[in-house]
This record gives C-alpha cells, structure tokens and sequence, in this order.
C-alpha cells in the first residue's frame, strides 16, 4: 500500500476543522454571519458565558483567519474575514464531494 502524504491543503483543512470544532465557536461563527460586524460584550451577552471563555473561542477562531478583529478602544470589534470563509467552504465542499460513498457503495 502507498503511502500518503499529508498535504498543505490538508493541514489547512484540518485547522479549520478544529477551530470549528467547538459547539461555542459555531455559534459565534452563526452569530457573526448574520451581522456586518460585532463588538466582544455583544458576544459575550448573546453567548451567556464568562468573558474569558469567549476570548479563548474568538482567539481560536482569529489564529485560523475565519474571523477579524480591531481594536476601537476600549472596545474590540469582530466580523468573518470573508476571504478566508470562501476558502474555507470551498476545501469542505470539495473534501466531501471526494468521497465515495456517494455511490452508496462501502465495505
């Protein structure tokens, strides 16, 4: 059997599976689509957790490049970094049109 590489593609696919592997972070990614941009105390508000939980998810979802941030202080502004969501939902789209159980044949 040949080996398989893991690919940058890969990798960066797997980055964004894991930041959207938080039930919390899906919510605030649902949260911040419907809006042009948010500031943190109306994530916080919304979401009904403590402050710095909500900063550790907004990190996670910052380090992959799925959200933006900008410091308007004393206030820290969130929107999606809409480039980085198209890429996003274009690996996902592809990664799950590869497979093959969309012949319905599996062992």
């Amino acid at each position: 059997m040949a080996k398989i590489e893991i690919t940058p593609e890969q990798e960066r696919l797997a980055r964004f599976a894991k930041a959207l592997g938080h039930p919390t972070r899906v919510a605030i990614m649902y949260f911040l689509a419907k809006r042009e941009e948010c500031y943190f105390g109306d994530i916080a508000e919304v979401l009904n957790i403590a402050k710095p939980t909500v900063s550790q998810h907004l990190k996670e979802l910052k380090e992959v490049g799925l959200i933006q941030g900008e410091v308007l202080a004393p206030k820290v502004r969130y929107c999606v970094n809409c480039d980085v969501w198209e890429e996003a939902q274009t690996m996902f789209s592809q990664f799950f049109n590869d497979c093959s159980c969309k012949d319905k044949k599996c062992c």
